[in-house]
């Protein structure tokens, strides 16, 4: 098994309220894609294979990175439908979309648990066919040859931290809240199985001048 640096995009539209305007970097993730893709080059981090997902942050990511690695596209590591399943928890339970970080702290644990007790009528896809989606691209990548640099989303680095490490829904969800705009996070393996050894790390984010750019939203 190889292993596998998951990389969340730089920031999107954090003003959008559905799927399709979010998905494209705003100029500050343009911004932090070309640090993070500098500080790969000046650090000489040794990765060779680069895949992403096929939505529009992870490719716009990927290439303002610059890695001159030919990218490998693949629709399982893409996000969750975090706004669809939003819609979904107003439309069938009553539970408002929040309108703050504080609201939306205590929104996606519930999205979460709601989702995985499969109490949406009509999801655009199980919280089951999520964690399996996941298992086996990482699953696959790990057994290519050399480490691979992995461009996806929050939500699905979170999963794969919580499928690493044995933890539900709750921690899962802190987790996902946690993660920042081209943060680094790696697996490795040990003993046959995922260690992380590396979560939330965005050193090329880390100077006075940059600390402003350290974005979650």
């Amino acid at each position: 098994m190889s292993h596998i640096t998951l990389i969340r995009h730089g920031q999107a539209n954090s003003g959008a309220t559905d799927e399709a305007d979010y998905d494209k970097l705003s100029p500050l993730g343009h911004q932090q894609a070309a640090w993070l893709g500098d500080h790969l080059r000046h650090s000489q981090t040794h990765h060779t294979r680069l895949y992403t997902g096929t939505l529009r942050r992870h490719i716009e990511t990927a290439e303002g990175m610059n890695t001159a690695l030919e990218p490998v596209r693949d629709a399982r590591l893409n996000e969750l439908e975090y706004f669809t399943l939003a819609t979904l928890l107003e439309q069938q339970h009553g539970v408002p979309i929040p309108e703050d970080q504080h609201g939306f702290s205590i929104h996606l644990p519930l999205v979460f648990e709601t989702w995985k007790n499969d109490a949406f009528e009509n999801p655009p896809e199980s919280y089951a066919s999520f964690e399996n989606r996941i298992q086996s691209v990482l699953e696959e990548i790990a057994e290519g040859d050399g480490p691979a640099l992995v461009v996806t989303s929050g939500g699905l680095i979170s999963m794969a931290m919580a499928q690493a490490m044995g933890l539900g829904v709750p921690a899962m969800a802190r987790m996902a809240l946690a993660i920042m705009n081209t943060s680094m996070h790696r697996l490795f393996p040990i003993g046959g199985h995922w260690s992380p050894v590396l979560f939330n790390a965005v050193p090329h984010l880390d100077t006075p001048d940059r600390r402003t750019a350290q974005t979650h939203i």
